[in-house]
């Protein structure tokens, strides 16, 4: 019998303040109170999702440490403060690890080949993606089976997206053939006409893989972070937390009607 093996999500838009971070921790978190076993990879520099998470890079081994080889995974795995939700950090080491990748073999799949490893211990791996073009989310999107684009419901949504659609077409064919959008995530809604002309745009763009879930703007969800809990710890009653609540919920009835 096949050893059970996650899935593999990366959370990637190329344009950066999109909310990418706050749902890969905040939908990653609310899976873990589900009952699921979940791994996030914080495979950005700036490092916001370990931060977010209260753990606190320079004390331990990174991902960075992960993709030089110079350490185990047990050296670099870090529980956080959500029962079933662990943490694979980084720090700004990471900015310095493209260089060395083009020098490695296979240096397309050396995130792939560390996350295969132990993917039979977690029901999802989650991987924060940097908002570049580069190595470090090439090896993100080889290594997933599916990828989440949140997009800011704003004037310049879809700015960016041409691009990133067009990378994954390659990744697609040269690397990762099985590779799927398995959602759209409307971030930082404000009422109003704007945000609705956007939606629309959006909707026509992707169809029904757009979430019927929207992440508003909520001041609660800026907080949390600096407090290094997800949401869900931090306020739960609040209109964020309420959202990703409903978003996990929508993400698991969708893999529901895949089986």
């Amino acid at each position: 019998m096949a050893e059970k093996k996650a899935r593999v999500i990366a959370f990637t838009n190329w344009k950066g303040g999109v909310g990418k971070t706050t749902t890969c921790v905040n939908l990653s978190a609310f899976l873990a109170e589900a009952g699921l076993r979940v791994l996030i990879v914080d495979l950005d520099p700036q490092g916001n999702a370990s931060l977010g998470l209260g753990v606190t890079p320079r004390k331990h081994k990174t991902i960075y440490n992960l993709l030089c080889e110079d350490c185990e995974i047990s050296e670099v795995v870090q529980l956080t403060a959500m029962k079933g939700l662990e943490i694979i950090p980084a720090d700004v080491d990471l900015a310095g690890a493209e260089e060395e990748l083009v020098r490695m073999p296979g240096r397309e799949r050396i995130l792939k080949n560390i996350i295969d490893k132990i993917a039979h211990n977690y029901d999802y791996v989650c991987i924060d993606c940097p908002p570049s073009l580069g190595l470090l989310p090439v090896n993100a999107l080889t290594a997933a089976d599916a990828l989440i684009i949140p997009i800011q419901c704003e004037f310049y949504a879809m700015e960016g997206i041409a691009q990133l659609m067009y990378t994954i077409k390659l990744i697609k064919k040269h690397l990762n053939p099985n590779l799927s959008i398995d959602g759209v995530l409307l971030t930082m809604e404000n009422r109003g006409n704007l945000t609705e002309q956007v939606a629309a745009e959006i909707l026509k763009y992707f169809g029904k893989i757009v979430f019927k879930t929207r992440i508003p703007r909520n001041i609660r969800l800026a907080e949390a972070p600096s407090h290094g809990k997800p949401i869900n710890l931090y306020d739960r009653r609040c209109s964020g937390a309420v959202a990703y609540l409903s978003l996990a919920k929508e993400l698991l009835q969708r893999y529901k009607s895949l089986k």
